[in-house]
């Protein structure tokens, strides 16, 4: 049988038009995994993404590492005595939890053990025995995981909502409630300098509500990455959890008094797997992805244009600037008996940020093309420049990728005096700021309203926002505690 051409067409569908679409095209188009494995929710993921998220798992490990954290690896199986100590944990996750209860050969377990949906109740009971003194705080670690979670009642989404998916989790003990209130701002600024200055994602961090924050937290604290389709995404979220899971699990330590205190704990979660979904839906554009430069599988890819009375010195060329630039870059020279137009629509496809063209006309002029894939400017560049300019654009590319985005994210959010208002701005694509009376449990009842009516929901309050200036809630009308921020999310 003779083998099929790549589909050369490129995205067909607009993402602005139909971003559902357009998603799940590029998905399958830039070959970022496969959704035929025969379990719902479960998908294979592709080299072209496993290059970037490894890279991107790297960047957060060394970060990390660089911020007092040590890394640990545990068991993905949870006994179900663990998860029964905490019980706002075991109530909020429960439902979504897949339980492994016999062996191969039909033997019962002598007690159900969950597939880690994440680890306090995993990481906590052994904390309760390697942390003694005050000495051993602050203790911070980490691990590179994947957990699985049903999420029975929610669509599936590769990437962006999966049933299983790989983080990173962060959980740490402190010996003030001071100390741990301290770690979920570094979390935040974490998220920031990784997130939004090196993966060019536009978040903002919200305190959740009641309603919403997570089972056993004290508070919780997410980054919504705001999407072209009007909805938002959650990505890294960090909790306090205070004493609530160290009372259960007896994660004390010896102070300088002598006197035995329970530490004040904190998680944080960054959803690789689901950040890397975001930044391809959020940077993508209609030909493809789009790439941070330093996440990109290749970073340049060499194009020759051959003609037959001159291949041997196109390719001779070609070669010599793949030497040149590999000493910095991940380049890759394409020699595939394909055409050229079609080795164009693969890369921009793909995201590769910078292309170079040589054919024997250049070569007549010592010059290259390099085509830049964000701003699809080319540029003829003398052979002995090159690396100068890969130099050149590759310290700004990612740089202008976030200005660009951040820009257009200026007009995103809309102040709304009542529910008709925040209707109209949901509908339209934004995100409503608007008075509410309260984020406690006291608000439930007004946030239900809303998701009931306009299928959205309260994302919570903007961390570090200056006092809000409505007087009545959307919903209800009494006074406002709060300003809230209201989007539909995936």
């Amino acid at each position: 049988m003779q083998e099929k051409s790549k589909d050369i067409k490129g995205i067909t569908i607009s993402k602005e038009k139909d971003f559902s679409e357009w998603y799940s095209e590029l998905i399958q188009k830039a070959e970022l995994a496969d959704l035929r494995y025969n379990i719902k929710g479960f998908i294979c993921y592709l080299p072209w993404s496993v290059i970037s998220i490894k890279l991107m798992y790297k960047r957060y490990e060394e970060v990390l590492e660089k911020k007092g954290h040590l890394p640990l690896i545990m068991p993905s199986l949870i006994p179900e005595s663990n998860f029964l100590l905490e019980a706002e944990h075991v109530k909020g996750f429960a439902p979504d939890v897949f339980w492994v209860t016999e062996t191969g050969d039909g033997q019962k377990l002598p007690e159900r053990l969950a597939l880690r949906p994440t680890s306090e109740t995993a990481l906590y009971k052994m904390y309760s025995y390697w942390v003694r003194s005050y000495n051993d705080l602050p203790f911070k670690r980490y691990l590179s995981c994947q957990v699985w979670r049903a999420e029975n009642t929610k669509a599936t989404r590769p990437f962006l909502r999966a049933r299983e998916f790989h983080w990173i989790e962060a959980h740490n003990v402190f010996a003030t409630l001071a100390d741990a209130e301290a770690q979920v701002k570094e979390d935040m600024e974490t998220s920031y300098e990784l997130c939004q200055e090196e993966f060019a994602i536009p978040i903002m961090f919200f305190q959740r509500p009641e309603w919403d924050k997570f089972p056993g937290a004290v508070h919780t604290y997410a980054a919504d990455a705001l999407m072209d389709s009007g909805k938002v995404i959650q990505l890294p979220s960090t909790h306090l959890l205070g004493q609530n899971f160290s009372k259960p699990f007896n994660v004390t330590f010896t102070d300088k008094d002598g006197k035995q205190k329970f530490g004040y704990l904190t998680c944080y979660g960054p959803a690789i797997s689901r950040i890397y979904g975001a930044m391809a839906a959020i940077l993508g554009d209609d030909k493809g992805l789009v790439l941070p430069f330093e996440l990109a599988p290749y970073q340049v890819v060499i194009v020759p244009i051959l003609f037959k009375d001159s291949t041997d010195k196109v390719l001779k060329q070609c070669s010599a600037i793949e030497k040149e630039l590999s000493v910095k870059y991940r380049v890759f020279f394409d020699k595939r008996e394909v055409s050229a137009g079609e080795k164009f629509h693969e890369w921009e496809l793909k995201g590769v940020p910078l292309r170079i063209e040589i054919g024997p006309k250049d070569l007549e002029k010592e010059q290259a093309i390099v085509v830049n894939r964000q701003t699809g400017k080319k540029s003829a560049v003398k052979l002995s420049a090159i690396s100068k300019h890969v130099d050149s654009v590759s310290k700004e590319y990612t740089k202008s990728l976030k200005q660009k985005k951040m820009a257009g994210f200026k007009g995103y959010t809309v102040d709304c005096d009542n529910i008709e208002e925040v209707r109209e701005a949901v509908d339209n694509k934004k995100m409503a700021r608007a008075g509410f009376c309260s984020i406690d449990l006291d608000g439930a009842e007004c946030a239900a309203e809303i998701e009931k009516s306009l299928g959205a929901s309260v994302r919570g309050k903007l961390v570090d926002e200056e006092k809000h200036k409505f007087k009545k809630c959307c919903v209800c009308g009494k006074p406002a505690g709060e300003t809230v921020y209201i989007a539909k999310s995936y």
